[in-house]
């Protein structure tokens, strides 16, 4: 389960019908994903016009996912989560105490059992440790800075960060993955973009991070704005680095993470003038196919068996040729994920919040995206790095396809090393917040050595 690092409620209200059973409470419970453990917490609380519910992953650090639909009939009390595209339904036990059901979330699903707790307080819990987040006072200048993308009609918030010294200096411009993140790239208490800027100002790069539309200071934001938008706001990025007489214009490059690698690419091809890219996780195949393996990879690590693995295949390929082939119409593609989510024996009404979100202009643009023109016509030096644990992006999948299409890119596996760039034990983004590293050693020496190298930084 990939929790996402947020503190909001969500509204819940009983609807006509349903049962007097007293939901008022803090529910704790457990998944059991391969070795690992993750604790979960579902918290009901009164609220005005009904219910508040909102579901915690303390091990995560997450606080606060959305709950809705929150409802009990016939003694099976239901609820989504839909930022993670994740459901529940479970039995109400006679005294009311427990629920014990299924967690769904995708194409896949797990036990979970949900017991109230004799208190209803919540525990003070600690956050984990994130020793590689930078603390003041630095070695560099770093400042607070605003750009105009015009054609969107947006600003974009973000920092600076510049190595001391006269310059002009190169510069990169990070590209966050997946999802509206802020400028540090914050997942589960971690701040990656924070650590990859601190990294490369002290070795001589100037970097550019900035909030995604949507969040901080940044406007913009909403689901059906794709990849292709994003490209223009690093485009917007680059422009602004290009007007500042620190920064040496011809030495500017693109740094993506996930998505962000995709988003590089796409800038590039549309004429933004990087002088280098480097891909950390980034796709080189579709996302169809990358979901697909995705889901299978997942489902392996966490202990299903081969019958179950191929099935979740089976499943997710299907939903994902059925949102390609309706990529230009969202209501068709709703409909189509629908009919296979239906064939395939889960219920629709309960994975409407899922189908929502692959049915989204961002969802739909990204599993059809191929990034093999791109790729063939990048022309500046590339770095592309994977994780050998890596479970979303699969190093094997994607690598062999970059080979293909750019023979003279430098390609680096890291072994043991998880999506995030993490020292993994299993790989599976319920690790994510209990490791304490944010980036493996071997991670940002790999990137920051090379893009050094690459633009002669001092």
């Amino acid at each position: 389960m990939i929790a996402m690092d947020t503190v909001v409620e969500a509204h819940a209200s009983r609807p006509a019908g349903a049962e007097a059973v007293d939901l008022i409470g803090r529910w704790e419970g457990a998944l059991s994903i391969g070795q690992t453990s993750l604790p979960l917490v579902v918290r009901v609380e009164p609220g005005p016009g009904g219910i508040t519910a909102a579901l915690d992953s303390p091990t995560q650090g997450a606080v606060g996912i959305p709950v809705t639909d929150l409802t009990v009939t016939a003694g099976v009390v239901r609820f989504a989560v839909p930022s993670l595209s994740g459901r529940f339904e479970g039995a109400v036990s006679a005294d009311g105490g427990t629920w014990t059901g299924i967690w769904s979330q995708g194409p896949g699903s797990l036990p979970l059992i949900l017991n109230r707790a004799e208190s209803a307080a919540e525990p003070v819990a600690e956050r984990p440790a994130r020793p590689q987040t930078p603390v003041p006072p630095f070695p560099y200048g770093a400042a607070d800075v605003t750009f105009r993308n015009a054609g969107a009609g947006i600003d974009l918030t973000g920092t600076l960060t510049l190595p001391q010294g006269t310059g002009p200096f190169p510069a990169a411009v990070l590209l966050t993955g997946s999802g509206a993140q802020d400028r540090d790239e914050t997942i589960l208490g971690h701040k990656p973009f924070a650590v990859w800027a601190d990294a490369l100002t002290r070795r001589g790069v100037a970097v550019l991070r900035y909030d995604d539309r949507g969040v901080g200071g940044s406007g913009g934001g909403g689901p059906d704005e794709t990849t292709a938008d994003f490209a223009t706001d690093a485009a917007a990025a680059v422009a602004f680095l290009q007007d500042r007489p620190e920064i040496d214009p011809t030495r500017i490059g693109l740094v993506g993470h996930s998505e962000g690698g995709t988003t590089a690419l796409i800038a590039s091809a549309t004429g933004v003038p990087a002088a280098f890219i480097v891909l950390i996780a980034g796709p080189a195949v579709t996302g169809a196919e990358i979901v697909t393996e995705q889901v299978a990879q997942i489902a392996a690590a966490a202990g299903a068996t081969p019958d179950q693995i191929a099935d979740a295949r089976r499943t997710q390929g299907a939903v994902m040729a059925a949102v390609v082939e309706n990529r230009n119409d969202g209501a068709a593609a709703a409909r189509a994920v629908e009919a296979v989510l239906t064939a395939a024996g889960q219920n629709p009404e309960q994975a409407r919040a899922g189908i929502a979100a692959l049915s989204s202009g961002w969802y739909r643009y990204l599993a059809a995206y191929d990034p093999a023109p791109a790729l063939a016509a990048v022309r500046v030096p590339l770095l592309a790095v994977y994780g050998g644990m890596d479970l979303q992006v699969p190093a094997d999948q994607n690598r062999e396809a970059l080979a293909r299409l750019k023979p003279d890119a430098d390609i680096v596996v890291l072994p043991g090393l998880n999506h995030l760039m993490q020292t993994a034990t299993t790989g599976l983004p319920s690790e994510y917040g209990t490791i304490s590293e944010t980036l493996a050693p071997e991670a940002l020496a790999t990137v920051t050595d090379w893009v050094v190298r690459t633009t002669g930084a001092r």
